[in-house]
């Protein structure tokens, strides 16, 4: 049975090709196993290359490159890979198999060249793991895009066997896994995971999908290593294609104020949104978020007056307002004109082929035009914010939005669905959760919603609440004044899905500290080692009786140990200057 051994850094893939021509893969780290033996093809239109297989030869290339984003956990990247192309026939029909290693995973793509088009009926991919690993998974529903669920902790032999949306995370021995994908255009329809028992296997939202030869696929991404190598990951970005946009100096993430949550009818009022462009400019937060139901005989204004306090203006629009080149013309181009920050587009409400060809248009429209993009009631990026910089974050989570205060309302979300987001979601790239809800139905405390603020990272951070909210707190406006939306540098400093989290971010000379747990209350102990020597002050905005938050301010050293207590289901933030 031909055999190939692939290595790098700690990662090893081993490839067969069975007697039968069916082609296989399996994963270990440092010798130990994570991914059990899976099938690997494609049934394409013109031929089944899913067995049969001939070898035809192999080649290797090393991959290095250096490149910057606008936004994430980090705005300079260095990826370092190996990559081999496998080819294998049948009857003449061919399949390359692209696998890299390295940047802390495994990825591997196919590509099927042909005369003509190629249309891709079936996928075959996989993943088959030990049942006994730990799975945090993101249920969704079959034949809608839908990633606002909460997930489900679980183990890979008691998981239901449904369909799980991207990404999923598992813990097998001592080794993490994040199975997603990255660098999805037109090309290709976005896939899931849908669970068998047994395997996960990969599933398409179309019947097929159809692409000029030579089709390639997404990178089927699987991320390897400790929680904090999982956490700190960026290889989706890695494995995107390079920036589109030659020019950035336009695009700069930040805070934005958002009206429609805490004032639903606000959208619709002139003079109501210009409340919103005072405080946004007494915050110094650069954006106000113009939603659903705002007028274009007043929004000139509207825009004109934010203008002169410093402040720009997102404007909200259905995707089928803005579906046509037509409409990219007479729509986005009268807004830029009108000098629009940017859009919110939302109810994009598809994974499938078609709509991925829509994201592929409106982003480069919206690229010539200068106007920054963010994505609601859609897909997840799949290392959009490499290739089109503009784009600064996307939902694709139950955020927020569904937790609005209501007489009677039940809370809706355990503490343990916001450590799963930064534990997975938020990997994948910016999650615009809308945090910051003081007055949302919660379980978490007022310290551990503040504390989102640096957990959550989003190129664009709409801070939800009403502008009552934060002036009743001035201790949380007075952090939400200063706190970035793109880092620097991000470090998880101790965690687990289901227990706590304690998550370090840089930008400039400052150091800012998330920090939240899901049970009872208890220290957690902030290990100061990543600070530069000398002297910081810690900004320390705890929990405080009746859910409130406590501002306090103490020295620390590099090395030094901060213990602080947390209540139940609560957090904390830390500043820390120089």
């Amino acid at each position: 049975m031909p055999t190939w051994n692939l290595r790098a850094e700690d990662l090893e893939a081993i490839l067969r090709l069975s007697p039968d021509g069916e082609l296989t893969w399996e994963v270990s780290r440092g010798g130990c196993p994570v991914i059990r033996r899976s099938r690997l093809g494609l049934v394409t239109a013109h031929e089944d290359l899913t067995r049969g297989l001939v070898f035809e030869g192999i080649a290797s290339e090393a991959i290095e490159e250096s490149y910057g984003t606008v936004t994430g956990k980090r705005r300079e990247h260095r990826y370092t890979a190996t990559e081999w192309r496998l080819g294998f026939a049948r009857n003449g029909h061919r399949l390359v198999l692209r696998v890299r290693i390295g940047g802390g995973g495994v990825a591997y793509r196919y590509e099927v060249p042909w005369s003509g088009p190629v249309t891709v009926c079936e996928e075959r991919s996989e993943y088959v793991l030990d049942p006994g690993a730990r799975a945090v998974l993101l249920p969704y529903e079959n034949g809608r895009c839908d990633y606002e669920e909460i997930h489900r902790h679980t183990t890979v032999g008691a998981a239901e066997p449904v369909h799980y949306g991207y990404p999923s995370l598992f813990q097998v021995g001592e080794s993490w896994l994040l199975v997603t994908e990255a660098d999805l255009d037109s090309g290709y329809a976005g896939s899931r995971l849908a669970f068998d028992g047994t395997a996960f296997r990969l599933d398409l939202p179309d019947p097929y999908v159809t692409a000029a030869s030579p089709l390639r696929t997404p990178w089927r991404t699987a991320v390897i290593g400790d929680l904090a190598s999982i956490v700190e990951s960026d290889l989706v970005t890695s494995l995107a294609a390079p920036s589109r946009v030659a020019d950035t100096s336009w695009i700069r993430p930040g805070a934005a104020a958002w009206s429609w949550w805490s004032d639903g009818p606000s959208t619709r009022d002139l003079e109501a949104q210009r409340r919103w462009v005072d405080f946004a400019a007494e915050q110094g937060w650069p954006y106000v978020l113009a939603d659903a139901g705002w007028n274009k005989e007043w929004m000139p204004s509207l825009i004109s007056y934010a203008a002169q306090k410093g402040v720009g203006v997102f404007l909200w629009s259905h995707w089928q307002h803005v579906d046509t080149e037509l409409e990219h013309r007479e729509k986005l181009a009268l807004w830029k004109e009108w000098g629009a920050a940017g859009v919110k587009i939302d109810f994009t409400e598809s994974d499938g082929q078609d709509r991925m060809r829509w994201f592929d248009a409106i982003l480069a429209a919206t690229a010539r035009l200068e106007l920054m993009v963010v994505f609601h009631g859609g897909t997840i990026p799949r290392g959009t914010e490499r290739t089109w910089p503009h784009f600064m974050t996307a939902e694709a989570v139950k955020g927020a939005e569904w937790i609005k205060p209501k007489p009677g309302k039940e809370p809706l979300y355990p503490a343990t669905h916001y450590l799963s987001l930064a534990f997975t979601r938020n990997v994948q790239g910016p999650m615009d959760f809308t945090p910051c809800t003081f007055t949302a139905v919660r379980t978490i405390s007022a310290g551990f919603e503040l504390a989102l603020a640096v957990l959550f990272e989003s190129g664009i951070q709409h801070f939800a609440d009403s502008i009552e909210s934060y002036r009743s707190r001035p201790e949380a406006a007075a952090l939400l004044a200063q706190v970035p939306t793109a880092w620097e540098e991000t470090r998880l400093l101790s965690g687990d899905p289901a227990d706590h989290i304690l998550l370090a971010r840089r930008e400039g000379g400052h150091w800012y500290v998330g920090a939240g747990v899901a049970g009872p209350a208890r220290t957690l102990t902030v290990p100061l080692d990543f600070l530069a020597e000398g002297e910081w002050a810690a900004d320390i905005y705890r929990d405080a009786p009746g859910d409130r938050v406590l501002a306090e301010t103490v020295t620390v050293i590099a090395g030094d140990k901060l213990a602080i207590p947390v209540a139940a289901d609560g957090g904390f933030t830390l500043r820390l200057t120089r």
